[in-house]
């Protein structure tokens, strides 16, 4: 399994880089954010990256929002002395697959690594389907009885995962591991943001809410409903 690295303290980047290579990885490290875009566009594709933000040149806001554009699968993990919620939020928002605030348990690094590499090697079906609404995990679009909506790489993450949960009731500390992929501020309403955002945006007027909200449990997708067809049965969320 081959790591990059990147990181501009030659201090902690020897750190991880070591650390990595006795947990039987193949680690490559560069220090800059040009760099890990040139290593990222060339030669073999790495399993996983480590990202810092606070780069010399391109932060790793921009540079997670640039590999973003052509690469959705590989996952990206942020390291950071920033770990106030709305730094959290942006590099989540911008695509990151976990953000790691310094300093941290390196144990716990290697446990969110290995859960990265395990959900990275798991087939994935190309499309879900929620009676008329589905989502195309390769183009990433979402359509609605026909309609595409624009969702940004967080929301995407949230409708995917209500949609292979379909009818299940999700806590808000469910959502948050399996969507945000860390140990998120209980207190915090990110969730709740995050689901306003979709109902603005794939629910109808006059209709009852594709996420529903269950008092003192969380969120439920519900099934969409479609125009009735006659001897057609009542589906649920399938992959295609």
């Amino acid at each position: 399994m081959r790591i990059l690295v990147v990181e501009d303290e030659a201090r902690v980047a020897s750190f991880l880089a070591g650390g990595l290579e006795g947990a039987g990885y193949v680690a490559e490290v560069v220090s800059t954010g040009r760099e890990a875009l040139a290593r990222l566009r060339q030669g073999e594709p790495y399993d996983l990256v480590l990202l810092d933000v606070g780069l010399p040149d391109l932060d790793g806001f921009a540079v997670l929002a640039e590999v973003r554009k052509t690469d959705t699968r590989t996952p990206i993990i942020m390291l950071t002395a920033r770990g106030d919620v709305p730094s959290r939020v942006r590099g989540l928002d911008l695509g990151a697959d976990d953000y790691l605030p310094k300093p941290f348990d390196f144990d716990e690094l290697l446990a969110r690594i290995r859960a990265q590499l395990r959900h990275a090697r798991q087939p994935q079906a190309a499309v879900l389907e929620c009676g008329d609404l589905r989502l195309d995990l390769k183009t990433r679009k979402a359509t609605r009885g026909g309609k595409e909506h624009d969702l940004t790489s967080r929301e995407f993450a949230l409708l995917e995962f209500l949609m292979r949960h379909e009818g299940q009731v999700l806590s808000r500390s469910q959502i948050l591991s399996g969507v945000w992929g860390y140990g998120f501020d209980p207190q915090s309403n990110v969730v709740d943001v995050y689901v306003r955002y979709l109902r603005g945006k794939l629910d109808r007027p006059g209709e009852p809410s594709l996420i529903e909200a269950v008092r003192g449990g969380g969120y439920r997708l519900r099934v969409p409903e479609e125009p009735q067809v006659a001897g057609k049965a009542e589906e649920s969320c399938d992959s295609a």
